[in-house]
Formats: structure tokens, sequence, C-alpha cells
């Protein structure tokens, strides 16, 4: 018998662009818990949940399974000797299946405890995909009450298991490494410094352009991410290359789910650096409207992934120096973010 884990969608909840937008609103000037005070630090957070992917998180290795014909019995005495909450069902890297200790209980009650695990096995399962942003994980453990995701790759091959306690482990890691930077125990190189080393030293002129396919949600925040990796090695301060990346991210969701598909066009010269995102449609009917605070169009199935909470725009134009936008419907929106990179 075929077994197809079925990918669910979640209930709603508060998105990390209403969390970020609802401590700006409470205390413009207060810092995240364990970071210098300033406005540069829920960018720091933002920049860390946009870097992360969820394979830089996962665990995949000494993985604890069971394959279909164990019984549930043997997956409770697996689950009681390594204290944990749930077993994949996995062979040759395919996953057929999860047995909670909420299955347990009820083959216990019901008196099938000693039948095969493919009887009584959730087959119906939310997943993640490793190459997901690490923004993706979070939101599934705030729409779920799981306390564990299987990962797939690309192949739909299991390649391990995130946990909240494995997020918040890397994140304090990334945390106090930065906290570090930002005290000044870990100096980053300046611009001049690069430019006198002669290492990443800024070009006169470059531009780098990259495609956002509609919905490709796995794929999400890479452009922003080799925006960021550029502006690093040509020695850009990195309270701008937080802006930047910040904004380039936002514009790259936008494109991805309310949008058919568009680019991302990344200019950079001696003086500013430019974000510009353009889409085919559908276009914006009221320009105004779409920039303000919590205005969004997405519809059921990007809310229950925890985006469109309608901040796109609105923290774009917030850390930009210079902020423009056009749009026709139905041909599509053009959004131009630029940034001085001198004081």
């Amino acid at each position: 018998m075929e077994f197809r884990p079925k990918i669910l969608s979640g209930g709603e909840s508060r998105s990390d662009d209403q969390i970020m937008d609802a401590h700006r609103r409470q205390s413009p000037g207060a810092a995240m818990p364990g970071l210098p005070e300033g406005e540069d630090s829920p960018l720091v957070i933002m920049e860390l949940l946009q870097r992360l992917r969820v394979k830089d998180v996962m665990r995949d290795h000494d993985i604890i399974s069971v394959v279909r014909t164990d019984s549930m019995r043997f997956a409770q005495n697996l689950m009681k000797r390594n204290h944990i909450s749930g077993v994949p069902v996995l062979e040759d890297r395919r996953l057929f299946g999860v047995v909670s200790v909420n299955d347990i209980i009820t083959a216990l009650e019901g008196g099938w405890i000693g039948e095969p695990c493919q009887k009584h096995m959730a087959t119906s399962l939310v997943v993640l995909e490793e190459d997901m942003p690490l923004a993706f994980a979070i939101k599934f453990f705030q729409n779920y009450t799981f306390g564990r995701f299987p990962v797939l790759d690309k192949n739909r091959d299991f390649v391990g298991i995130v946990s909240q306690r494995d997020v918040m482990r890397v994140l304090m890691h990334e945390l106090t490494n930065e906290l570090a930077r930002l005290e000044g125990k870990v100096a980053a190189p300046t611009r001049a410094q690069s430019v006198e080393k002669g290492d990443g030293a800024l070009p006169y002129y470059s531009m780098r352009q990259f495609v956002v396919v509609h919905n490709d949600l796995s794929s999400a925040g890479k452009a922003a991410n080799e925006i960021k990796r550029m502006m690093k090695d040509a020695g850009i301060d990195n309270k701008i290359v937080r802006r930047v990346a910040v904004a380039a991210y936002e514009l790259e969701i936008n494109i991805c789910i309310h949008s058919v598909g568009g680019t991302i066009t990344f200019i950079i010269d001696k003086d500013e650096a430019s974000v510009i995102a353009k889409d085919r449609g559908p276009g914006i009917a009221d320009v105004e409207w779409a920039c303000q605070d919590g205005t969004s169009t997405a519809n059921d199935w990007i809310r229950s992934m925890g985006f469109g909470a309608g901040m796109g725009l609105a923290n774009s134009r917030r850390v930009a120096d210079k902020f423009d936008i056009t749009s026709k419907v139905p041909s599509g929106t053009t959004v131009m973010c630029t940034f001085k990179l001198k004081p």
C-alpha cells in the first residue's frame, strides 16, 4: 500500500512582520532582549531569520525511527527509552508517516498496541523543506501545536528533523556572536579597511538581477542573501547592509506571494545602493493604501504560512533613504528603495 504524506495548511497567527512592527510601535528606540539599544536591533533579528535556512538548524544524524512493519509496542518502547514524543516511519530515506505519543495512548486504549505501525501511524503530515528560510519554521511552530517537524529535500527524501529546541539553540548561538560583534568584541572590517587591503573593494558601478518565481517560497530570500553578501564583500557598513537586506527581502517576498512573478535588481556605486523590485502584475489599484501598515491582499493559503501581514511595503519604506513606487493595473508594480552609502 502506498502512503503519501499530505501537507496541511495551518491556522492564522502573528507573522514576524507583525511582531517586529508591534515592537517598533511599543518602544521605537528599545533593543531586543540581549542586544544593544538602538533602531538597529530589530534588524539584527530579521536578518538572522532571513539568512538562516531550515537545514542550518535541523538534526540530520542520530535520527530515531521505525519501519512500517514494527509494532506500536516497539515504537512505544523506543520513545520511552529515548525520552521523545514521536518517531518518523522511514524506509530508504522515504517518509511514510509519524507515530506520536497520542497514537500510542490511543493504541493502548484500543487494544491494538501489538499491531504494525503502518495501520495506525499519521500519514497527513506537515513537513518543512531544507532550503526554506528559518522564518518559515518559526511560523510553523506558531501555527501548529507540534513540537517537531520532518524535513524533506527537493526530491521529497527525508533529511532530518527540526524541533523548537533546535531552533532556539542555533538562534541563541547566532545572537551571541552578533552581540559580541556589536559590542566591539568582534570588529567587522570597515569599507576603508577593505579598500586599503585590496580585498572586496567597492567597484565604481555594479548591477545584479534576480528572478523571483510566483509562490516559490522555498527560494524566498535568496536574492536578499546574495545582495547582503555582495555588500559585505565590498566592505559596506553593517547597519546599511542590514537595512538593504531587509528591504530586498520584503520586496522579494511581495513579488513571490502577491504577483505572477518578477525580478529584483540590485545596483550599487560609490555613493548609493538601490533595490528595484518589478513584477508583471496584477498591479495595485490604491498605492497609498497598500503602503500603510497592515494592509494586505494575501489569500488564505499565504496567510496560513504566516505571511501576508501587510508590512512588506511599509517596512521597505521605513528602512530606505528614498522610496518610490509606481503601479498600474493589470501591468504590474515597480518599487525602488535607495540607500546612501556615505554619512
